[in-house]
Parts: structure tokens; sequence; C-alpha cells
């Protein structure tokens, strides 16, 4: 399938306009992508963890970046929406080398990418942000750079100082020309803040228990909302679930119950 990648980037964008709230249940395969797309999703987004998962891999930039990428292009094969790959780290310290993996992943048909600082400093993120914009440039792909802050997700420092870090994060991020900004289990207390802080770059957050639903959301100035590996967690719980209860009596009939069928599932890719 040929996409427009130039109409893809431009309306990805577009879907990160004020006003709006882009709600992404990330995918990790070409069907989990091509059932969310099925479901409505006006874009596509990867999750690390599962796309790391499906390949055997922890997550926490273990992938070889070999695989994340033929996952991209497996996806972008049958999808008609925007699609963003979530880079984790880019799998490397070394902003040259994120710049090559950013052109490459766009190269294989994404429009953005996430890229976080996990542990490491926000000085190298900085960096990274711009190598990936170079990176971009150099494909010729206006590729949307969503960066991941994770001092809340990973406590990167005391409670009482957490929404102060994610400010100065947020105006180092900016400065280094990001497009979007993710605050992982950012307090429902600071969103207000961040939004402020943010401008006009949108603020993206993560499904998470207790969270307001989308219009909530939508009306506190978040602009993107992500479902990360969750998706991905509930489906493996499903396997479990049934692969323990058919071990344990090899009964048929769970096995019919309420999965996407057969031919449904082929009709959704084969005319991709």
């Amino acid at each position: 399938m040929s996409v427009d990648r130039t109409k893809h980037a431009a309306d990805f964008r577009e879907l990160h306009g004020p006003g709006r709230l882009l709600v992404l249940p990330n995918a990790w395969d070409a069907a989990s992508a091509r059932v969310v797309e099925e479901c409505g999703a006006q874009a596509i987004a990867t999750s690390s963890a599962a796309v790391a998962w499906a390949h055997g891999w922890a997550d926490g930039n273990q992938l070889p970046p070999r695989a994340m990428l033929a996952a991209v292009a497996e996806m972008a094969r049958v999808v008609r929406v925007p699609l963003t790959s979530d880079i984790e780290g880019g799998y490397s310290d070394d902003p040259a080398r994120v710049a090559d993996l950013v052109a490459a992943v766009a190269g294989e048909g994404a429009v953005g990418v996430n890229i976080e600082d996990g542990a490491g400093s926000i000085d190298l993120l900085c960096a990274k942000i711009e190598a990936a914009k170079a990176g971009a440039a150099r494909a010729r792909v206006d590729v949307f750079v969503n960066a991941r802050t994770d001092v809340y997700l990973r406590a990167l420092v005391a409670p009482e100082r957490a929404l102060a870090e994610t400010l100065e994060r947020v105006a180092r991020l900016r400065a280094a020309g990001c497009d979007g900004v993710f605050v992982p289990f950012l307090a429902l207390d600071g969103v207000a803040a961040v939004v402020e802080a943010c401008g006009p770059v949108p603020l993206n957050l993560l499904a998470a228990p207790g969270l307001p639903p989308a219009a909530h959301l939508r009306e506190l100035g978040v602009r993107r909302l992500s479902a990360g590996s969750a998706l991905a967690s509930m489906a493996l719980a499903t396997v479990r679930r049934l692969a323990s209860g058919f071990l344990g009596d090899g009964r048929s009939e769970p096995l019919a119950e309420g999965g996407v069928a057969y031919g449904e599932m082929n009709g959704l890719l084969a005319s991709r």
C-alpha cells in the first residue's frame, strides 16, 4: 500500500491541535494495529513495552532496533492512518545514532516518534531531540517528536519536588524543539501548571486508574492520551486465563467466546 507520508505527517499534527484530544490505544503488531484502526482510531501509536514483549525482549531499551523497525514497517503496511513509534531512549546515547534511527523509522512509514529521558539526563534527551529533528529532515518527513520525561514515572526526585522538576524539564524540552511533551503519571493537580508551561506544545498523558475521562482531560488542556502497554497487558492476561483453563480441563467452549472471528481478522488484513 502506498502511503502519502507528507499528508500523514500533516494530519497527525492537526490531530494535536488546540481544543482537541487525540486518544491512542497503543498497538504492538500489524494485527493489533489493524484492529485498533477498525475501532475508529485516528492514528496508531506503538507501545515500546508491548513491541518488545511480542519480539521476546524485556522493555527498557533491550529490543534490537531492527526488530522495532520491522514492526513499524509491518504496521505501516496495513493501516491507512498516521503511525507514530515509541523508540524508547533511541536505543543509544549517541545523538548521531538516534538521528539515523529516526530517519530509518520515517523511512518505514512512521510520522511520529516518542523519545524519553528515562533515568538519563535532561541534557542528553535534549541532544537526542535535536538529533531526531535532523534525522527527520534527512528523511524529508515532518516527524512529530513527542518527548517523554519520567520524573513521575520513575520518581526521579522527591514527591514535593516532582512538579517543579517537571516544569524545568518541559522548558528545556521545548527549547530543544520537541513537538509534544509526555509526562506519564503526572499528578492531576499538576496538569494545569504543566499545560501552561507547555504553551502551544501538546501535553500527552498516560491512561491510569483514577485519571478522568477524555472529555474532562480535554477541558484541562490535555491534547493526547495514550494507553501505553495496557492493551497488550490485558491481551496477555486473556491468553493466560484461557490457556490455563484449556490446560486444566481441555474444554473447547471458552476458546470460542468473544474472540475475533477467523474470517473477520483475515478480512481486515486481506485487502491491505
